[in-house]
């Protein structure tokens, strides 16, 4: 679709929409999720603030935070000691996070749709051009810290 956004997000808008249309049009693909509430809503919460301490270091660092942009600053800081893709990382916790509290066995699925078209259609493509502008620095730092978690 020429001219659509390409962005995490939307995918993961997307993922969402489809844990509820598989809610209300496939009941018996749910199960009891009342004792994963609790856990839902924690990982939910989690993944919240790890969106919000990663975009702050985008801001911060005065660099595009858009994935097709080019990077200004190589951020090596906060949430990203750990992780290179925190915020990709975040949206894959709040898809399961959802497909958790709804008891959805698509969402689970949905999740782990969303995290290879995450890997695949951004992370690597992002890595490839940290490295493209930031050389040495780059590979070091994706050569010490893990993709995901």
């Amino acid at each position: 679709m020429k001219g659509f956004p390409d962005l995490p997000p939307l995918w993961w808008a997307a993922s969402i929409a489809c844990i509820y249309f598989a809610k209300w049009t496939r009941p018996s693909w749910h199960f009891e999720a009342d004792l994963l509430t609790l856990v839902s809503r924690v990982v939910f919460y989690t993944a919240l603030a790890m969106v919000a301490w990663s975009a702050i270091w985008f801001w911060r660092k005065k660099t595009p935070i858009e994935p097709h942009h080019t990077p200004k600053t190589l951020i090596v800081e906060g949430p990203y000691r750990v992780s290179r893709n925190p915020i990709y990382l975040a949206l894959v916790l709040l898809t399961f996070a959802s497909a958790l509290g709804h008891g959805s066995i698509f969402g689970i699925i949905c999740t782990v749709i969303l995290w290879i078209i995450l890997d695949r259609r951004f992370a690597a493509k992002e890595e490839a051009l940290l490295i493209e502008v930031f050389e040495e620095e780059a590979e070091a730092y994706l050569a010490k810290t893990r993709r995901w978690i």
